[in-house]
């Protein structure tokens, strides 16, 4: 049996010479590959002496050490920060762990074919195999624990989903595996966002630092507040860029007129802040109407340079037809208790019987009748569209009945409804799952594949600065 003493150095020698950082080496292939062989020392001992069988534990113990403790280079280490550090390590741990646990079969087929099977007690060959089974799960259990821990991509559901089938032998496969690819997505957009960062800085430090200062205006049922930001990492990403940013300041459920007037005292106050003569505006959802009032309703429009809002329903979102179909004492029950709980939160007059109402498409038809655009102000628009019933759990029952009666939509507001002004188009991103109204203000602080949202706002905000604005 020297052939396999052979091996069991191979794979010491191997492994220790990576552990020591003289060999460089790819993981995770090679990892899954050491460390699934080198797991069953048990039968190698047993095959080719005590030695062998330690040598293959040594060289399974090296891995797992690597992988768990030293994962990075040292020019990893000088290059990577934070969370991509935690991203990357627990992608290559699941990676190995994953490939190793497939890779047993074979590792048992290959052993059966070589006739290194026969003979072998029972007792020996199953405490072989949970051995093996154990120490290819544990890279794999270690990356999961820090990829639920450190990963922004999961929702709580996920995390606790993901927890709770860890444990389940097989089972817990298919989770190893969307871990890791949400961990290798996730690193992938820390990384380019990263490199992005750099090359800006050198060369584009103030991107997003407008003539004028921008004002955030927010949607419906929503304050802005200083812990939990509406427009969530979308401030700071503009900030960084040079960009001034303020927020509109207005009610969660007031009404577009209230909503208007408090609108009007920040800009004039932002005004007298800076000195600069206007300011833009980047309203989402029922911000736009706000904005839109106050512009043409209250003799802004001479204030304000550009306008650009974003799922704002113009024409009304048709959910509100199906909500208004609700008895009357019933609507306004359930509007009397939003109203108790945000005049709570600081809301000075929340009316969301008639703030919600003036969403309908009847009341937004008139409203734009009465609204005209001011030929001072540009304006402009985008839409967006999830692409299914599951891209956004929050808004799934919305979308399905806006979808049967509306047709593409963003979870609350159709594409068609959105479009006003210069219309951009709408955001649907290049994944399955498209763009939902929650997404447009980065509402759950994730990264989705196929469309970056902090990016989206980069962009506009230096076309509104090459515009000169």
């Amino acid at each position: 049996m020297g052939e396999i003493q052979l091996l069991a150095a191979g794979i010491l020698i191997v492994a220790g010479l990576d552990f020591c950082g003289l060999l460089r080496l790819t993981w995770p292939g090679w990892g899954a590959l050491c460390l699934g062989m080198g797991s069953h020392c048990l039968l190698l001992g047993r095959l080719a002496g005590e030695k062998a069988g330690w040598m293959s534990a040594a060289g399974a113990a090296c891995v797992l050490f690597r992988l768990c403790v030293r994962p990075f280079s040292a020019e990893e280490k000088l290059r990577l920060t934070g969370r991509a550090r935690a991203m990357l390590a627990s992608r290559r741990a699941l990676a190995s762990g994953l490939a190793a646990l497939i890779s047993q079969p074979v590792w048992v087929w290959a052993a059966w074919r070589a006739g290194l099977l026969q003979g072998q007690g029972w007792k020996r060959l199953l405490a072989d195999g949970l051995l093996s089974l154990s120490l290819s799960t544990l890279p794999a259990l270690w990356g999961a624990g820090r990829a639920i821990l450190r990963s922004k991509g999961l929702g709580v559901w996920k995390r606790a989903l993901s927890l709770w089938l860890l444990w389940i032998p097989l089972v817990n496969l298919p989770v190893f595996w969307v871990l890791c690819r949400k961990t290798g997505e996730e690193y992938e957009t820390i990384r380019r966002r990263t490199e992005l960062d750099q090359r800006r800085d050198e060369t584009q430090p103030n991107l997003c630092a407008l003539r004028y200062p921008l004002i955030l205006v927010h949607g419906v049922g929503f304050r802005d507040l200083k812990y939990f930001n509406y427009w969530g990492r979308i401030s700071n990403r503009l900030a960084r860029y040079g960009g001034r940013v303020w927020y509109g300041r207005q009610q969660a459920w007031g009404t577009i007129e209230r909503n208007a007037a408090a609108l009007k005292q920040t800009v004039l106050q932002v005004m007298e802040e800076t000195g600069c003569q206007k300011v833009n505006l980047i309203a989402h959802s029922k911000g736009g109407l706000d904005a839109r009032f106050m512009i043409s309703r209250l003799d802004m429009g001479a204030a304000v340079a550009s306008l650009t809002t974003v799922a704002t329903p113009h024409r009304g979102s048709e959910l509100l037809d199906l909500l208004c179909r609700l008895p009357d004492p019933v609507y306004r029950l359930i509007a009397r208790q939003i109203d108790r709980v945000f005049a709570k939160a600081g809301d000075p007059c929340p009316e969301s019987y008639r703030a919600s109402r003036q969403l309908s498409p009847a009341f937004c038809a008139q409203f734009n009748e009465q609204t005209p655009d001011d030929p001072r102000v540009y304006y402009q628009s985008y839409a967006a569209a999830m692409k299914g019933f599951s891209s956004d759990f929050l808004l799934s029952v919305p979308w399905l009945l806006l979808r049967l009666i509306g047709g593409e939509n963003d979870g609350l507001v159709c594409v068609p409804s959105a479009q006003w002004g210069n219309f951009r188009g709408t955001l649907r991103g290049e994944s399955r799952r498209g763009v939902s109204h929650g997404d447009l203000i980065d509402l759950k602080r994730q990264d989705y594949r196929g469309f970056d949202m902090l990016e989206f706002y980069i962009n506009l905000v230096a076309e509104l600065k090459g515009m000169g604005f």
